[in-house]
């Protein structure tokens, strides 16, 4: 599976379950042993932690990707945390611009010794369909515009692919030349230099520290469980607790009285026309 290039926590998955399985079928006697248990379980890899954006750095690279070529590219991923296979496989009869909807339904993928690959998502939570909000829509009918264009100043050159981010002559973009693309909009944003993936990652950060509750969260990304979402995220959920915690204070008791001030006493004078020492009580 290794040589294949598929991840060590795959492998590590494979194994158990063969293993669970050699280990049930002893049990009645069809195997005489658990042959898995003779080889060494592969060692995952620790995720890395999520480095997402802060709301200001997502304004400066948005500002900075107008500048340039596919500039929905860098919208879609920060507003709509799509993976990059996801975003580079997106076709134009996936967006519904009058209801205002996306559909996730395919993804492009770089297969070893086959090149890029138009693959169906790996589970059903990530084939999904997603509300888009409404400057996005305004974002993508203008670069639908400049492709139309671009195509036409490319004459007989132009490949239709039906894609939203092409290549420059209307192919497959390929995910290496997309990455690169990325970094240099990060430095000519200012910005520090962060994964792609963790464009994605900065959408999510910024709903859940919004107050958007988690399960929204988790079928935006297509994530397969909650638990995933909650444990990538679990460094936005302290502060999630602390606003839950205040707005019970607000909703049950009220809002927080401060110590009174004491009332200001009237100055008594006496009939000669003196201060009495009430007005010091």
């Amino acid at each position: 599976m290794e040589d294949k290039g598929l991840s060590a926590a795959s492998a590590l998955r494979a194994h158990r379950i063969v293993s669970r399985a050699l280990k049930v079928a002893m049990q009645p006697g069809r195997v005489a042993r658990n042959v898995a248990t003779l080889v060494d379980a592969p060692t995952a890899k620790r995720p890395v932690t999520p480095q997402p954006l802060d709301l200001e750095e997502c304004r400066r690279v948005l500002a900075a990707a107008r500048q340039g070529r596919n500039s929905a590219r860098w919208t879609v991923v920060l507003a709509l945390g799509l993976r990059q296979s996801e975003a580079l496989g997106l076709m134009w009869s996936d967006i519904n611009f009058e209801r205002g909807t996306l559909a996730v339904r395919c993804g492009l993928h770089r297969v070893n010794g086959q090149g890029l690959r138009f693959e169906e998502p790996k589970t059903e939570r990530s084939r999904r369909t997603i509300v888009v909000p409404r400057q996005l829509l305004a974002d993508l009918r203008t670069h639908k515009k400049e492709q139309e264009a671009e195509r036409v100043e490319s004459a007989g050159y132009w490949t239709e692919h039906g894609l939203v981010f092409p290549n420059e002559l209307g192919g497959p973009m390929d995910d290496r030349n997309d990455y690169r693309s990325w970094v240099r909009l990060l430095r000519t944003a200012k910005v520090r230099r962060i994964r792609l993936h963790d464009g994605r990652h900065t959408a999510a950060t910024l709903l859940l520290a919004e107050g958007i509750h988690p399960r929204v969260v988790m079928e935006l990304l297509g994530h397969s469980t909650m638990r995933t979402t909650t444990d990538t995220y679990s460094h936005v959920l302290p502060a999630l607790a602390q606003q839950a915690a205040d707005t019970l204070d607000a909703k049950l008791w009220g809002p927080a009285e401060g110590p009174k001030k004491p009332k200001k006493q009237g100055k008594k004078m006496s009939s000669s026309g003196t201060r009495t020492t009430d007005e010091f009580r």
